[in-house]
């Protein structure tokens, strides 16, 4: 992992705005983010590198929540996973932010 980036991971089902995702989440400086469509995408990302985030997006179910939090929360204790619903980039922005600062 790059020392000083901040490493976001989003999981959606939209193609659309997890394209949209995928942009917002590589536009500071010092972030780095993948947005995938899959779980199976998603757990593969996660093992070939570790996030300090991990954002569960619109499609995901409680269910699948679950599983995808107990499986990131093994792997990496420390990582943040939450749910984003959605707004503009000034939120997203925000939110990552109170989450670092809330964690």
């Amino acid at each position: 992992m790059d020392t000083g980036k901040l490493h976001i991971l989003a999981i959606g089902r939209n193609a659309e705005i997890m394209t949209v995702m995928q942009r917002l989440l590589n536009t500071p400086d010092n972030w780095t983010g993948l947005a995938v469509t899959t779980n199976e995408a998603a757990l593969s990302a996660f093992e070939e590198q570790q996030f300090d985030i991990v954002l569960l997006c619109a499609g995901i179910t409680p269910e699948e929540e679950a599983i995808l939090t107990a499986h990131f929360k093994q792997r990496t204790p420390g990582s943040i996973v939450k749910r984003h619903y959605g707004g503009g980039s000034g939120l997203l922005k925000n939110e990552i932010l109170y989450a670092l600062e809330n964690k």
